[in-house]
């Protein structure tokens, strides 16, 4: 296999009241999520939800928060250490309403082979 021993990358997604992957791990690496914040860019407070969905599996099966309230102009961490993600892992978000918040997620994909 070939590719970088260590790559950063940057994720950035408009979350809606459909629960979506944002990101997944790619084959042949173990990434670990460095920050993931959410930001409400709407005109009223935003409830959101973000979690951890492990190979396999449809809905979130780690809640990593549920239903926070974020008020307006304002800004959340979802984690407060580092997540370690394996190969097919989704982290997925959602929000009560349509664009009314922004997910920006740094993650270091690692080739595991």
């Amino acid at each position: 296999m070939s590719g970088a021993l260590n790559i950063f990358k940057t994720v950035t997604a408009n979350i809606t009241t459909t629960p979506t992957s944002v990101y997944t791990v790619p084959i042949g690496y173990s990434t670990v999520v460095l920050m993931a914040q959410i930001t409400n860019i709407g005109n009223s407070t935003a409830n959101i939800s973000a979690g951890l969905v492990r190979t396999g599996n449809t809905g979130p099966s780690t809640a990593l928060i549920s239903g926070a309230l974020i008020p307006t102009n304002d800004a959340i961490s979802v984690l407060t250490g580092r997540l370690i993600m394996n190969y097919g892992d989704d982290f997925q978000v959602s929000a009560a309403s349509d664009d009314s918040s922004q997910l920006t997620l740094s993650v270091l994909e690692t080739l595991t082979g």
